[in-house]
Order: structure tokens, then C-alpha cells, then sequence
């Protein structure tokens, strides 16, 4: 029985995308030691002292500080040895050593824990190498054994040969020299390790304009395709995407019938709008193309400030996928984003456009700081107690206050009337002084004719 056909009874199907967090609880001496490729801040130590109560307490804090930027880490907290120190039960398998008589081959290229590759060579075609990758079925398999049988054949028409079971799938598609377009923008090696490659890059920058354009495009289009199949991909990203001549081809479209989570399923599970297959496509779009424009996949979402660049139309395509107005009111379709003209309008439009919104997230910006400072205010245990006893003295002061009210307003509507006669009285008199004297006037004119 080979390991494919290999039944796992009452086997725990778990998304290793969900974040993994570790609280101290207690301390205790260890000799151990950590290594890490990365900068991250390290707690204090001394040689005297360093059984103080004061000191303890200080280092637990310095070691919680080291293990939240490790589990914050997007790289670092998928990583399997952090899995296996957080989640031992869950994490114990050796998957590298699985198959001994291939560990020569094994690639350390992808992030995820439950997915390994090996390359492979065809004996009619030595010179011409394959990548097969070995995947667990995730927990988002939804599919029988047979429809999934069914749906992977669509997968030979992208020159993908396919084998599954009923716990795991094989996967076998050329393998591209020149890697993927993430090794593109971080300048690195194809065959390194992931967190090597891509944790802290040195080089790393962003696409010209020219290339945003032809790239974009061409991932649309294969969206649009993948969507009019009704086939749900769900995973793209610059590591899924390969670059060869000019064209681009995505991988891993067998991810979302295989039921294994996206990579951002963490960031759109807490956007409501975002509920959708399609919508999860354009959102990861999003991802993809800021990475492309700034040569980093962006650090959380909504982003509703960008760095600047000189491609105002790319801009204008991003807040409309990545800002809070998007996240709230959803996203825009693959179709949308084809046909819309902010991919060829002119940079005064563009520009026009990036002004209005501008102005927009600035209005309410403003109108969010008003806010949490008038509520920041009032909830203050100073301003609370300042009110108690405004309260206490106003109440005092009510009785009194709506007399004398009361008796300033019919003062008021009394002076009012007393003013309308007298305004009244002196009209009339007027208009009356004014009869007599053109009287007096007419008599004396006829006497003296």
C-alpha cells in the first residue's frame, strides 16, 4: 500500500494559516540558546543578579515581547519549527524525512507545513525537470473522493498530472529555473529556503510600470477564466505566480479543491464584505499588486495611506480594493477591474481621482479623531467624577434657575408688547400730524389765491 492510499482514521484536518500565540505563565532555569535569521529584540541578562525577583519579572516581560514578534511574524509564525515549539501535539511529524530514499531531492521551497516538493526528471526527457509536490487535504475540502476525482482532471488541460486520495493529493507540473515572480522582486535564488529568501530581503524593489500593466492584466484575464470555469483558486500571491518570456502562469489552482486555506484567510475573515470565492480572489489581486508596485506585500488592511510612487493609475486601483471604503462597501469584480478605464486613463484623470479620494479619507479621518478624542474624553474617570458633581450642584440650582427663567422670559415678552404699541402709537401720530399739516397747507394755499 503506497503512502497515498494510506487511511488516517479520526485525523484532526487543521488550517495552519490560523496565527498561534504563546503567553508566559511562569519562568524557570534552562540552558538553551535561540538562533534567528531575523532582528528580534531579545530580553535583558546579566551574570549578577540574575535571580532577582525584579529581574525575573523583567526578563518574562522581554521574553513575552520575543514571542509576540514571532507569532506576529507573517513568515515566521508558519514556519514549522515555531509550530512544533507552540503546538507539539498537533506539529510532531517529520515531514522531511517521510521518504528517506528521496531526501535527496526534497526542495525547502514553499511555507507550508503540509505541503513538501521534490525534483524529478523524466527518463525520455533527462534535461527537462518536474516539480512533484505532496499536499495534505485541508480542512475547506468540501468535495466527495469522486467529484474530486473528477475536478482534478480539469487540471491536465495546465499541464498538471494529478493523483489523489482520500487524505492527500500528488502533484506533478514543470519546474521553472528562473522561480517565481516573488524570487523576481526580491532579487533572490530560486532554490533557497522561503524564509531565507523572503524574511528580511536585502534587494528587494518594485516592478516598472510597464510591467504592473502586463502582469495585471494577464493574472485578470486568468482569474476571469478560473471564474467562468466555476473553479475557485482563492490562492494568489507573487510566490504562485511564474514569470517565463513575458507570460504569466498561476500556480496551485488545485489549492481551493483540495480545501487547504488561503494565506490571507486570517486578514479577509475579518472584512464581512469580503464573503464571497470572487471576492477573495480580487482581494488577494490587491495583495499582489502592491507587492508589485512597492516590492513588499503590504503590513495590514485596509491601507488608506500609500508610499509614493510615480504610478497615480496603480494607485487609484489599489484604494479601490485595499482601502476601508472598499473593505466595507466590497470589492470590485475581476470584470470591473478589466474593463475599468483607471488602467489606461491619463495621469490627469488619475490624478484627479487620487485628489477626491484624498480628500475623502481626509474628512473622515478627521471626523474619527474628533470622535475617539470627545470619547476619550468623557470616559475618563476624571470627567466622570467631574459630571457627578456638576450634577449634584446643577440639581441644587433648578428650582431657582426656572424661576428666574420663567421671569426673564415675561419681562422679555412684556418690554416686546410695551415696544409694538409704542412703535404703534407713534405711527399714528405721525400719519395723523402728517394730515393736518397737508390740510393747513391746502387752506392757506386757496386764501391766497
Amino acid at each position: 500500500m503506497s503512502f497515498l492510499e494510506k487511511p488516517a482514521p479520526g485525523r484532526l484536518l487543521l488550517d495552519d494559516t490560523v496565527p498561534l500565540t504563546a503567553v508566559i505563565e511562569a519562568s524557570q532555569n534552562l540552558q538553551s540558546h535561540t538562533v534567528c535569521g531575523i532582528s528580534l529584540p531579545l530580553p535583558p541578562k546579566k551574570l549578577i543578579g540574575n535571580m532577582d525577583r525584579e529581574f525575573i519579572a523583567e526578563r518574562q516581560r522581554g521574553l513575552q515581547t520575543y514571542l509576540d514578534s514571532i507569532t506576529q511574524h507573517p513568515l515566521l509564525s508558519s514556519s514549522l519549527t515555531v509550530k512544533k515549539f507552540l503546538d507539539p501535539n498537533n506539529y510532531c511529524a517529520n515531514y522531511t524525512g517521510l521518504f528517506p530514499q528521496v531526501d535527496m531531492l526534497f526542495v525547502v521551497s514553499g511555507w507550508r507545513i503540509r505541503k513538501k516538493y521534490f525534483l524529478i526528471k523524466n527518463k525520455e526527457q533527462p534535461k527537462e525537470r518536474y516539480l512533484l509536490s505532496w499536499v495534505d487535504l485541508g480542512p475547506d475540502k468540501f468535495l466527495s473522493d469522486k467529484d474530486l476525482q473528477s475536478a482534478m482532471k480539469l487540471l491536465t488541460s495546465l499541464s498538471v498530472r494529478t493523483l489523489t486520495s482520500e487524505s492527500s493529493a500528488l502533484l506533478i507540473r514543470p519546474f521553472s529555473e528562473r522561480g517565481s515572480l516573488r524570487d523576481h522582486i526580491c532579487k533572490v535564488k530560486t532554490r533557497e529556503s522561503y524564509l531565507k529568501k523572503y524574511c528580511n530581503p536585502k534587494k528587494s524593489q518594485g516592478l516598472e510600470l510597464p510591467q504592473i500593466k502586463l502582469y495585471g492584466r494577464q493574472i485578470l484575464e486568468g482569474l476571469k477564466l478560473l471564474h467562468d470555469g466555476c473553479i475557485f483558486y482563492g490562492h494568489l500571491h507573487a510566490s504562485n505566480v511564474i514569470v517565463d518570456d513575458g507570460v504569466c502562469r498561476l500556480m496551485d489552482v488545485e489549492n481551493g479543491m483540495l480545501g487547504v486555506p488561503s494565506v490571507l484567510r486570517p486578514s479577509f475573515t475579518q472584512l464581512r464584505k469580503i464573503n464571497t470565492t470572487e471576492s477573495i480572489d480580487v482581494f488577494c489581486f490587491g495583495h499582489l499588486l502592491y507587492e508589485m508596485t512597492y516590492g513588499r506585500p503590504p503590513d495590514s488592511v485596509p491601507i488608506d495611506q500609500y508610499p509614493t510612487v510615480p504610478y497615480t493609475a496603480v494607485v487609484s486601483v489599489l484604494q479601490s480594493i485595499l482601502s476601508t471604503e472598499a473593505c466595507k462597501s466590497g470589492m470590485p469584480t475581476v470584470s470591473e477591474l478589466i474593463q475599468t478605464p483607471r488602467l489606461k486613463e491619463a495621469l490627469k484623470t488619475a490624478k484627479e481621482s487620487l485628489e477626491k479620494r484624498l480628500q475623502e479619507e481626509q474628512r473622515v479621518l478627521h471626523q474619527h479623531r474628533r470622535l475617539t478624542r470627545a470619547q476619550s474624553h468623557h470616559g475618563s474617570e476624571e470627567e466622570k467624577k467631574r459630571r457627578k458633581i456638576l450634577a449634584r450642584k446643577v440639581g441644587s440650582r433648578v428650582p431657582h434657575t426656572t424661576i428666574r427663567r420663567n421671569l426673564t422670559t415675561s419681562e422679555h415678552q412684556h418690554e416686546q408688547t410695551s415696544w409694538q404699541l409704542h412703535k404703534r402709537n407713534y405711527s399714528e401720530s405721525f400719519q395723523l400730524r402728517l394730515k393736518i399739516n397737508c390740510s393747513s397747507t391746502s387752506v392757506t394755499k386757496t386764501h391766497g389765491m
